[in-house]
């Protein structure tokens, strides 16, 4: 008989078994990362138009189509920022208050997102500050702050008894998050259970810093030139609070600003020493030449030995290489002498934190001294 259905020990039910449903168990699993933001919503694009303070990136990009569209002679394909509300409505993220908070936290602010999705946070937006030696000291300088994360089951020190305590004292709403939640909101990033929500950093006027510098007995700025990394920023400012600098100027481009990390790489140190961006650092340092200051590069064949530097007593700038190039051109020949940090080694150069730290504490010694 051709073919074999009747053969011995045949299959005589479906191979593949009833279909059965989750039941509803994986219904959030099984649910749409919600709709696709329209361009008008979206705070990186050219067409944003909603009413959230607008990105300086997008404001670039969106000038920059007004250009081209004025010299091609159309019209700017373009957002109308403002005219589009965009914002989150009170409550839409609910927190658990810890004991000894003001409550829980009554909404948040920023583009709308899609569930399930997440927007680029934009340069000039709040951010996060971590770990326990930098949210105690902002708090004890009164930084701005607009909530405050704990992790659940967070070890209690008398660190975090006085940040909680504090940010209770000062109305700031108290968030109490699961440690994976916390991770999410800190990138990945240590943050020893507890992290505070600050505004963008507030930097100086650079005339402001100068003059507050040259009120002191014994002026001294530091100027970082094209120093990108946001750690070794934070390391200089700790070491400029720790060695009597009055202030620390850095350029605006192509240069590390005012970021969580170096937040918490200056140990809060940055709640204590003002900092200002400048649009040009040259001409920010011949303004202080003007102004009296000897301008030293730090130079690794610098002409002058750091334990010979006689301007150390008065007033003084040190400026302080990129990581890699060291001083730009420009600055090195802008400064009224370059200086080397001595080295019994054959190492080529030191880190550009390291090699301000060096410095700063050869003023303050020779200073010291001189008192």
């Amino acid at each position: 008989m051709a073919g074999n259905s009747q053969r011995r020990g045949r299959r005589l039910t479906p191979k593949a078994g009833a279909p059965k449903g989750s039941g509803g168990k994986n219904r959030e699993a099984l649910a749409g990362r919600g709709r696709t933001l329209p361009a008008d919503e979206r705070p990186w694009h050219k067409a944003y138009s909603g009413t959230e303070k607008l990105p300086q990136r997008t404001a670039w990009k969106q000038e920059k189509e007004r250009r081209s569209a004025a010299e091609e002679g159309r019209a700017p394909k373009i957002g109308q920022p403002g005219t589009k509300d965009t914002t989150w409505g009170k409550g839409s993220r609910p927190g658990t208050p810890l004991k000894g908070g003001k409550g829980k936290a009554t909404g948040r602010s920023g583009p709308r997102v899609a569930p399930g999705r997440r927007s680029n946070p934009a340069k000039d937006g709040p951010e996060l500050l971590v770990g326990r030696n930098p949210v105690l000291e902002s708090l004890r300088a009164q930084v701005p702050a607009t909530a405050l994360y704990t992790a659940q089951g967070i070890e209690i020190d008398d660190r975090v008894n006085e940040i909680v305590r504090t940010a209770a004292d000062r109305g700031i709403a108290i968030l109490e998050v699961s440690r994976a939640e916390l991770d999410r909101l800190t990138g990945g990033v240590l943050h020893q259970g507890v992290g505070l929500q600050v505004p963008p950093f507030a930097y100086e006027p650079f005339e402001d810093l100068m003059a507050a510098s040259l009120e002191q007995a014994a002026p001294l700025l530091v100027a970082l030139d094209g120093v990108t990394d946001p750690r070794n920023l934070g390391a200089v400012i700790r070491s400029a609070a720790a060695f009597g600098a009055q202030g620390v100027f850095v350029p605006e481009r192509r240069a590390a600003g005012i970021t969580a990390t170096a937040w918490r790489t200056s140990a809060g140190a940055a709640a204590r020493v003002p900092v200002a961006q400048v649009t040009n650092l040259t001409r920010s340092l011949k303004a202080c030449k003007d102004a009296g200051f000897v301008v030293v590069g730090l130079d690794a064949d610098g002409e002058t030995d750091l334990y010979d530097l006689e301007a150390a007593v008065g007033p003084l700038v040190v400026v302080v290489g990129s990581e890699g190039r060291g001083l730009s051109r420009l600055v090195g020949e802008t400064c009224d002498l370059t200086v080397s940090i001595p080295m019994v080694s054959d190492v080529e150069s030191l880190n550009a934190s390291v090699a301000a730290a060096v410095t700063l504490a050869e003023v303050a010694r020779r200073r010291a001294v001189e008192a």
